[in-house]
């Protein structure tokens, strides 16, 4: 399991470009990008594996095209229970939405009539701050039964 590409947008409502790295801070998300705050969905993750579902129907979908500020490799993103801890690299990110609606105007809805990040992007919030790199590796860390069971009731 390891990240394939990490991405960020100046606005809303566009495309993520790749760059270099990202960085993390707690109660913010990533600095520069556009989805920043202290909120629920502070950083977006998709799989590589969602985004070749799609590239059968639109051969030039690329990570970032979807707005996820991660595209992962190798990991069953949307099955993972809220709650759900991922390391990657330094960094620390806790799952807290499965999926989302799709915004009017999502510009590949509109190409193609679908989108998967609504069914299969993941929403975390920053536990631990860092930077994280393509290539770098995903662990999920295992979390108490008990914080799962009141998150579960939320």
């Amino acid at each position: 399991m390891k990240v394939i590409s990490v991405n960020i947008s100046k606005e809303k409502g566009t495309i993520k470009t790749p760059v270099e790295k990202i960085q993390l801070k707690i109660d913010h998300g990533i600095i520069g990008d556009a989805h920043a705050g202290n909120w629920h969905r502070q950083v977006s993750l998709l799989a590589e594996e969602s985004l070749k579902k799609m590239q059968k129907k639109l051969p030039s979908l690329k990570p970032g095209d979807f707005a996820e500020n991660i595209m992962t490799q190798g990991i069953d993103l949307h099955h993972l229970p809220i709650g759900t801890r991922l390391i990657i690299g330094a960094c620390e990110l806790e799952v807290t939405q499965i999926g989302k609606v799709c915004h009017k105007g999502c510009e590949i809805r509109n190409i193609i009539g679908e989108c998967i990040m609504p069914s299969e992007g993941i929403f975390t919030i920053v536990k631990k701050e860092g930077y994280i790199y393509p290539g770098d590796q995903i662990s999920i860390k295992e979390i108490p039964k008990e914080n799962l069971e009141d998150k579960n009731e939320l």
